[in-house]
């Protein structure tokens, strides 16, 4: 039968590490909190090939006396906690004594360390585990830890991750996400020779979360607070006019410290529900401050999950403080974006405000024809762009005249309202033929009318349908750009001067990862120093849409996919914003022509029950359903 014996030291270390080192990204964490424990007011942190070959993290804390260095690679030992019910008041980053014996083994671990008062300084070096003899160093004040061959012994591990580009993404990660928790310690990040993060101390949280985040982001930020007891909250939340489609920058800390926590999440999704599309998250930075007692940080090694006492009173003060926040905030967009409450078609794209610029509907416009009367939109073929003339005259739906169309469908173009509502008429071709095509036109539109400059009104065989404009419009254009694109292929555009374009440090080792795939998008990017990339081809059929912006679309979904997508896809995604931004907007009034244009031009699409990111175009309503709601049956 199997026999039970006590595990070697040097196993469980191992098993420890399992759980508490799982990349780079881990040893980053694990030694700037400890870093951060021990008062340090610098602190800086240099990679090597993502941190594989190797992780330096230098503080000026208090330090070690050279007797405490043994004691400090040795698993459970720590000055942070004595009894067990000090696990009930843990007010630091750290506590289980695991991190840096977990790390010690699997590496090649140097520790070098002076305290405060001292001349000199000890090294120790801890090879796999196997520590050497402590010897006198010369080092400042504080203590430096370098990690190098991270899992050098552990092969199996080693295999397993990523590229350093990637490593360094999460590395970087790991290292924001403690220097936002503490803006008040100087914070210093290196990769090789380039600089990632260089950020001062400061006493104004949002000035740390622009030098992380950039400007643009940091302005649209929404101040919120709130004190519920012994339970204080304060922060920012994003204007919905900012959003990703991930949730990566939704960022809470608890007392200083990073969590997830799902509750929270779902209740900031609650705070933000109808001010965002679906499928786009918000962004926030907020601090949650409590008694140690009230929450159980002991749930994890990595001490990233916390059980809280009363969860269901922090979900209901988060959710009240940010809505009667916004209720009491102008959330209209601003001048980048369209009118109030930010349009539905700018949360389509990044998320971010960018120039107007939309190569479709400048394309379509150029096709417009000198005669509308001779361009019946029922002539045109699938592939053919629909102009929709912007005439800006009030809509007033046309008078029943009881004259049903000769000849096919309605000319388009030929008519339009007067500024007295009277029928315009083109002047070309013969009197008759111009007054022939004003009551077609006018027997089709006396059947659809526009509602709130938002909605079409259809009278069917069946019923009655309404039909959401931007929707239908998008969804017309998406194809026809997608058969533009599938009959002339995908050419590339070379920028004359390549744009540099300022990103997150997982975005960029992202891009810079896939840069075959965006290749084949005909996307072409080089890695310019720290953070940003530089640009210098982009697909043509997008060349008057913004190269971040661009970029800025397949970044959102390189970072947010669980596996990585093809080249198909973000192509397509890309292809629905040109479509979404080319389109008419809600608050569009159109002209006769072109609603008419509309109707004609739904029904020689794929499919035109739903727009390209899934919302339906129209809904439908029998006469039986209107019977029933008038109570006649």
């Amino acid at each position: 039968m199997p026999t039970i014996r006590q595990l070697p030291d040097s196993v469980v270390n191992k098993i420890a590490a399992g759980e508490v080192i799982e990349r780079p990204a881990s040893v980053v964490k694990e030694l700037i909190e400890n870093s951060v424990d021990a008062g340090a007011t610098r602190i800086h942190v240099r990679l090597e090939a993502g941190g594989r070959e190797l992780i330096r993290v230098a503080d000026n804390g208090c330090g070690m006396s050279m007797d405490q260095l043994p004691l400090a690679v040795t698993n459970h030992a720590t000055s942070k906690i004595a009894t067990a019910e000090d696990l009930f008041e843990v007010a630091t980053m750290g506590f289980r004594g695991e991190a840096l014996a977990s790390i010690a083994e699997v590496s090649r671990t140097t520790l070098r360390t002076r305290p405060v008062g001292t001349e000199s300084g000890a090294e120790l070096r801890v090879n796999g585990g196997v520590a050497e003899a402590i010897v006198p160093a010369g080092c400042p004040v504080g203590t430096t830890v370098e990690v190098g061959d991270l899992f050098y012994n552990i092969p199996v591990r080693q295999r397993f991750l990523r590229t350093a580009p990637t490593e360094t993404g999460h590395a970087t990660e790991a290292f924001v996400r403690i220097a936002l928790a503490h803006p008040g310690i100087y914070f210093r990040l290196e990769h090789g020779k380039r600089e990632v993060h260089d950020l001062p101390a400061t006493d104004d949280w949002q000035r740390r979360i622009a030098d992380l985040f950039g400007n643009e982001l940091a302005d649209s930020l929404i101040e919120v607070e709130s004190v519920d007891e012994s339970v204080s909250l304060a922060g920012y939340a994003a204007n919905p006019m900012q959003s990703r489609a991930n949730n990566r920058l939704q960022y809470l800390f608890l007392n200083g410290r990073n969590i997830r926590d799902r509750a929270l999440q779902h209740a900031l999704g609650e705070a933000y529900r109808g001010l965002l599309l679906t499928g786009r998250y918000p962004i926030c930075f907020l601090r949650f401050d409590m008694p140690p007692n009230l929450a159980d940080v002991n749930v994890h090694p990595t001490k990233l999950e916390v059980r809280f006492l009363d969860g269901g009173k922090l979900y209901s003060q988060l959710l009240s403080t940010l809505r009667s926040k916004f209720l009491s905030t102008d959330l209209r967009a601003t001048v980048q974006g369209r009118g109030a409450g930010g349009e539905e078609e700018e949360a389509v794209g990044s998320g971010r405000p960018s120039p107007l610029v939309d190569w479709a509907k400048r394309e379509l416009t150029q096709q417009r024809l000198d005669t509308p009367e001779t361009s019946s939109p029922s002539l045109r073929s699938a592939g053919e762009p629909l102009v929709l003339h912007r005439i800006n005259q009030p809509f007033k739906p046309f008078p029943s005249t009881g004259a049903a169309p000769t000849s096919g469908a309605p000319h388009a173009a030929s008519v339009a309202r007067g500024p007295d509502g009277s029928a315009e008429t083109g002047t070309t071709g013969t009197g008759t033929e111009t007054r022939t095509d004003a009551r077609t036109a006018e027997a089709v539109c006396a059947r659809a009318i526009q509602l709130h400059d938002r909605y079409l009104v259809v009278e069917t065989e069946q019923g009655m349908e309404i039909i959401d404009q931007h929707a239908l419009h998008e969804r017309i254009l998406y194809e026809q750009i997608r058969a533009k694109v599938a009959a002339e292929g995908l050419e590339t555009q070379t920028l004359l001067v390549p744009e540099p374009v300022d990103l997150t440090g997982d975005e960029a080792a992202a891009v810079l990862e896939h840069r075959e795939l965006l290749a084949r998008l005909g996307v072409a990017v080089e890695p310019f120093g720290g953070d940003t990339v530089l640009l210098s081809s982009y697909p043509a059929i997008l060349a008057n849409l913004a190269p971040r912006e661009v970029l800025g679309e397949i970044v959102e979904r390189l970072t947010s996919a669980d596996r990585l997508p093809e080249s198909g896809d973000l192509f397509d995604d890309l292809l629905h914003t040109v479509a979404c931004k080319a389109a008419v907007k809600f608050g569009d009034r159109l002209t006769t022509a072109e609603i008419v244009a509309l109707l004609e031009h739904r029904h020689l699409t794929e499919n035109h029950h739903h727009c390209p990111h899934g919302r339906p175009t129209s809904l439908v309503f029998s006469c039986d359903d209107l019977d029933k709601q008038f109570k006649r049956i």
